[in-house]
């Protein structure tokens, strides 16, 4: 225990961004156009000498960067940071399983299992797992959009009351009154976010039924981002949005770069999976397990929240070919993320006496309605009637099914193992692919 708790230390000692921002804040930042202020705030609008323009014009496009459950900023980067805290670990019975008989160890397994996928074998009584491996990705979607081309549209505040109504000479109530409303900003995004994650496991036999282990991730998460703002005045001799400059000569575009990255210690997760019933051909087991908000979420590489899973496993053998089904539940603390059913369904094949193929499919199936969501469409009634779509990120689930596919091959001492892990649907933010490198040693 003074060991894990020294590794920790040193694994949190590791934790330094670039910059002195998080990258959270380096996110951020691509919606600011001067220093010291709020997000789409218009300095050239706001005259510093005259504070009502501040509030008049200044921050009229603000609220559309914060309407519905959350602002367009924490959308993003909750779904980075909730992804990367998501990721999963390899299994947590790797190697050859065993069951004493007489104070004999007699094999429960003849392959060294699956790669993320969960078995229902359990390592045996005082048998150790030390597991190792180093995954890298890079984001290339959200909800099935291209993140190095985001598109969104910040609207105008629609402005109503009595001091509005008194300027324009009749009611402010309707979208486009005053004219000024109908000014649009058009807003371009990119990102190119890379994660690199060490994951190490250890995994503990306590008795030949129960099984108990740690997973300890320390994260490399690097940021470059660039966007490009737009404003489109409708009509009108002089401008009266811009980013600098004056009405009559306005700045109307305006552009961001930020580029940064941190590494540091990611969220630990705890585990304990207890095997309910074995026999020579078929097993079943219950894990449990917890991930810890010990990453930095300011840094992106945790999720600043704890989350839980609980699993049935199913395991089959055939001679050479075991099949496996996990079903269970993930719960998700924080208001802005939604709890999952996971259900992960595959097999592993000894194709050689030191060759293994192992295959799945691996899901996490959204539970009720999104808690992230994007600000819906605007309609605009005066002078005209038009509907304006704020962004293409469409308000769709989040359910995540990826594909896994991968090679154990065994050394005689330690396993190596390489996987790829792809995704088969849209949802959520996703990579391309997902490359692992690891090894595991059982003794």
């Amino acid at each position: 225990m003074r060991r894990i708790l020294v590794g920790l230390a040193a694994c949190a000692a590791l934790t330094s961004a670039a910059q002195a921002q998080g990258l959270r804040d380096q996110i951020s930042q691509l919606f600011i156009f001067g220093p010291g202020q709020e997000p789409l705030f218009l300095a050239g609008t706001a005259d510093p000498n005259n504070p009502a323009t501040i509030t008049i014009h200044g921050n009229h496009f603000a609220p559309s960067a914060a309407t519905q459950n959350g602002t367009i900023i924490s959308f993003i980067t909750n779904a980075i940071s909730g992804n990367v805290a998501d990721f999963p670990f390899s299994a947590a019975g790797g190697g050859t399983t065993f069951r004493f008989e007489g104070g004999v160890p007699v094999p429960t397994s003849v392959s060294p299992g699956p790669v993320f996928a969960e078995r229902a074998q359990t390592l045996g009584r005082g048998r150790t797992l030390l597991g190792v491996s180093y995954n890298t990705f890079q984001y290339s979607s959200l909800r099935g959009v291209d993140l190095h081309n985001v598109d969104l549209t910040f609207t105008h505040e629609n402005v109503t009351g009595p001091a509005c109504d008194s300027i324009v000479g009749k009611s402010c109530d309707p979208m486009g009154v005053p004219t000024l409303e109908n000014d649009i900003m058009p807003f371009k995004l990119a990102l190119d976010i890379t994660v690199r994650l060490a994951s190490f496991v250890v995994t503990y036999g306590l008795s030949d039924r129960v099984d108990i282990g740690i997973a300890l991730p320390v994260v490399s998460t690097s940021l470059i981002g660039e966007s490009e703002a737009q404003i489109i005045p409708f009509g009108g001799p002089t401008a009266t949005h811009f980013f600098a400059g004056t009405p009559s000569n306005p700045v109307l575009t305006a552009s961001r770069f930020v580029q940064g990255s941190a590494t540091g210690l990611g969220d630990v997760a705890v585990r304990m999976k207890v095997n309910v019933h074995h026999s020579d051909q078929t097993s079943l087991a219950i894990l449990v397990d917890g991930r810890f908000p010990t990453g930095s979420e300011s840094d992106l590489l945790g999720a600043g929240r704890f989350s839980g899973r609980a699993l049935g496993i199913f395991s089959a053998r055939f001679d050479a070919f075991s099949p496996h089904l996990n079903l269970g539940y993930l719960f998700k603390a924080g208001k802005q993320h939604n709890d999952a059913v996971v259900a992960t369904a595959g097999f592993d094949d000894l194709l050689a006496p030191h060759v293994t193929l192992a295959a799945d499919v691996i899901s996490q199936l959204q539970v009720g309605d999104n808690k992230l969501t994007m600000p819906g469409t605007v309609v605009i009634t005066v002078p005209f009637l038009r509907t304006v779509r704020t962004s293409d990120i469409p308000d769709v689930r989040d359910d995540l099914v990826n594909g896994s596919f991968g090679f154990k091959f065994t050394t005689g001492g330690p396993t190596i193992i390489a996987n790829a892990l792809f995704p088969i649907n849209h949802g959520g933010l996703r990579a391309n692919v997902l490359w692992t490198l690891g090894a595991e040693y059982s003794f």
